[in-house]
């Protein structure tokens, strides 16, 4: 059992109708039929949404969003129509919420790795390969690989585990053709911004993306490269061999894992509230993050 330790109730505004409650975000149409997409505080870690939310983390993933959006945007058009707030949507609703073009959804999560970590170094313990794909003997955490691969997931329900496939089980289900462009825009995006987070003393490690059509025009969607979806890990602190520092949810996944929150993660009780500083050292990571990467101050 995992998901939804308390499932929120939809907020009701004039004019839009609610779609889906996801882990982060609750998903809207408008009379338009665009897509009104919101990014909540809400944190999941190991396939729970945690009833304890992250203060600003809805509108930190928003805005980094929008910045490599920017960036991005003479390799592959993205989603954003507007980031106006609704009429009638609430004032907590600023620097949060997206007026997104309604896609036709691609039911792959596009991952890009130029390092071996987490659900890819399990398996290449095991076979020497990620998704299918050969790697070369002798890495161990952290390691950089000899280029950057893309290894497609399943897109999973909240409180399931997404699946890594081989490329050939994308083509199968996507087309080859669509498979073909996946992986070209995956790994095109992710040197861009692997470049551009070098250059600031960051290292992204691995990233997912999600896709979908706008006619036969291939769209970036969703979230981009925000520590919710990217592992980024401090370059001067890089050392193979052992879990690296990361700006990302760490904190939160090590104290549930910690005999402090008396959580068995292998149990099916859901996890307990986050005691406050695990909640402002979380925050600072996030707020450090977008500071680093944008060279702007939090507002």
């Amino acid at each position: 059992m995992s998901g939804f330790v308390e499932k929120p109730e939809p907020v009701e505004v004039p004019g839009l109708v609610h779609i889906h409650t996801g882990k982060v975000r609750d998903l809207y149409r408008n009379e338009a039929g665009d897509l009104v997409m919101v990014a909540s505080d809400r944190m999941s870690a190991y396939d729970w949404v945690l009833p304890t939310e992250i203060p600003d983390k809805g509108r930190v993933l928003t805005q980094l969003s929008l910045w490599w959006f920017e960036k991005l945007l003479d390799l592959v058009p993205n989603h954003v129509i507007s980031t106006d707030l609704p009429a009638g949507a609430p004032a907590d609703w600023a620097g949060r919420t997206l007026i997104c073009r309604s896609l036709r959804m691609i039911p792959v999560e596009c991952v890009a790795r130029g390092y071996l970590t987490g659900s890819g170094l399990a398996e290449y313990e095991e076979s020497r390969t990620v998704c299918g794909l050969a790697l070369p003997e002798g890495l161990m955490d952290g390691s950089e690989l000899p280029a950057p691969i893309f290894t497609p997931a399943t897109k999973a329900a909240v409180g399931d585990h997404d699946e890594n496939v081989p490329y050939e089980e994308v083509a199968r289900k996507a087309g080859a053709e669509t498979a073909a462009l996946l992986r070209r825009a995956t790994l095109d995006v992710y040197g861009r911004a692997r470049d551009i987070a070098r250059d600031r003393g960051i290292i992204l490690a691995d990233t997912k993306f999600e896709f979908g059509f706008d006619g036969d025009q291939l769209v970036l969607a969703d979230e981009v490269l925000t520590p919710d979806s990217s592992r980024f890990w401090p370059a001067a602190d890089w050392k193979p061999g052992r879990p690296q520092p990361s700006y990302d949810k760490q904190y939160v996944r090590d104290w549930l894992t910690s005999p402090a929150s008396g959580w068995d993660r292998r149990s099916e009780q859901p996890p307990p509230p986050l005691p406050q500083e695990i909640v402002d050292a979380t925050r600072a990571k996030y707020l450090e993050a977008y500071e680093l990467l944008t060279g702007l101050s939090w507002q």
